[in-house]
């Protein structure tokens, strides 16, 4: 089966740099995985993309190096099994606030016996080769969002179901679910303490700790923090800033 990069650089030691993608055009998706990201996550809860826009994008991402990734919307296990057999390599899942509902996600991403997750992969098998059952069990990421107050207080429990390879924190909904206004680089103690928190956490428990940055900068903060998994702005935010930059530099002496 094809590697996991993702996997590979952690083994090493490294830090995974990861792009994200909430436009649903295969193009803007193969640009980017032209670029030196270990892996790219396809955005199906807050970008544009639907089931059908996704497949294109994991298709145009499979022809570079990077790791193709998803975020589903929701812990629905359906649509989890529905794009890990279109080729994802790994779920980052949204809400998981318990230790039921990580058991469910985590589930939906492993085969019987230690899982649930129905047999078909399609694209899978095109894109993993054709031992696919064989090591899609030990290669698949699990990635649970952190993202609520109620999830600090289950993480214990959250970070001991077997399986979950994990945690990514939710910045915007965490502060929101804090008290605080939705940002990437918060600075309100209360938010500043729970990712502290939940990064040493997951770490206590062996596993490794994702966070969404605001862009390159803030993800070599997070990398020194401890993070092992930083997301930089997604597609749309870089076109913008990039478009941004060059009226400025165009109008200079306007």
């Amino acid at each position: 089966m094809r590697e996991n990069a993702v996997k590979r650089v952690w083994a090493a030691g490294g830090k995974v740099v990861n792009g994200w993608l909430a436009i649903p055009a295969g193009y803007s998706a193969e640009v980017m995985a032209h670029q030196a990201f270990d892996s790219i996550t396809v955005d199906l809860q807050h970008g544009l993309v639907d089931y059908g826009a996704a497949v294109h994008m994991l298709q145009a991402i499979s022809t570079r190096a990077a790791t193709p990734l998803v975020r589903v919307p929701w812990n629905e296990p359906g649509l989890i099994m529905k794009m890990l057999d279109a080729g994802a390599y790994g779920v980052i899942c949204p809400m998981v606030n318990d230790r039921a509902a990580c058991e469910a996600f985590v589930g939906a991403c492993r085969y019987a016996p230690v899982g649930y997750r129905s047999y078909g992969p399609l694209r899978g098998l095109l894109y993993g080769g054709a031992d696919y059952y064989a090591h899609a069990n030990d290669t698949i990421l699990t990635l649970a969002m952190i993202e609520t107050a109620e999830a600090l207080d289950n993480l214990a429990d959250i970070l001991s179901v077997p399986g979950l390879d994990a945690i990514y924190v939710g910045l915007g909904d965490l502060s929101v679910s804090l008290g605080c206004p939705p940002t990437l680089d918060p600075t309100e103690p209360v938010v500043v303490d729970a990712i502290a928190a939940v990064l040493a956490a997951a770490h206590d428990h062996g596993l490794k700790a994702g966070i969404h940055c605001s862009g390159g900068a803030g993800a070599a903060g997070r990398f020194a923090q401890g993070f092992d998994f930083c997301s930089l702005a997604n597609d749309a935010r870089l076109l913008a800033a990039a478009a941004k930059a060059e009226i400025a530099a165009a109008r200079v002496d306007c």
